[in-house]
């Protein structure tokens, strides 16, 4: 399930929203938006009151510490707990990323006398440089959390996580996601074009292997 992800880029007019943020942005050093992590801060995308979208941060676990692991990506929409922000448009949300991760479901042997582990598939959109994950959130004790909303994983990403994969939105379907009904919301809960995607890796950001 995707817990690696970036954004590479900073708060602007992405998806229709302002570039004024909802909450102030975070001064410590601990806040870094372009690498997004269980229980880290990230921007996202929603909508205010009268229907002014613009950006918040907030922290990537929808249930804010209260379940056993961060409540990062959810599927079962229909889940009372989860239809009940689901069907509200004021609790949905656009995560903005550049790309996300996967790890390979075998570990490789990088031949510097180490433990054999697992490496990183990173995947981008090729239509869409930045582009909207689908996500919704809610107040908490931290200020608010968020979660992004997974389906069936296409024919790229299954290899790697036949699960599950993130929902990517089409630029024209974002409107839909943060307004529409939670029966549009159902439909839009689908894989990407397989076509319109990269892959690359694997890769292991923590070592190398010899020679690389």
């Amino acid at each position: 399930m995707c817990n690696r992800a970036r954004f590479r880029g900073e708060p602007e007019t992405l998806f229709g929203a302002t570039d004024q943020l909802f909450s102030e942005r975070p001064r410590d050093n601990r806040f870094d938006p372009q690498e997004l992590r269980p229980k880290g801060r990230a921007y996202v995308i929603r909508e205010g009151e009268g229907g002014r979208r613009g950006w918040d941060v907030m922290t990537w676990d929808v249930l804010a510490g209260q379940a056993s692991w961060p409540m990062t990506n959810v599927r079962q929409l229909h889940l009372p707990q989860w239809r009940k922000l689901a069907e509200r448009p004021e609790n949905r949300c656009l995560i903005p990323l550049t790309e996300f991760a996967e790890f390979t479901p075998d570990k490789h042997d990088l031949g510097d006398g180490k433990p054999p582990l697992k490496g990183e598939m990173w995947f981008s959109v090729t239509d869409q440089p930045v582009f909207a994950v689908a996500g919704f959130w809610q107040s908490n004790r931290e200020g608010g959390g968020f979660a992004m909303v997974t389906c069936d994983a296409n024919e790229l990403v299954a290899p790697i996580h036949p699960k599950a994969m993130i929902t990517i939105l089409r630029s024209e379907d974002c409107d839909t996601w943060l307004r529409g009904s939670y029966e549009d919301v159902l439909k839009l809960q689908c894989p990407y074009d397989a076509g319109a995607m990269i892959v690359r890796g694997p890769v292991f950001p923590t070592r190398q292997p010899p020679g690389a």
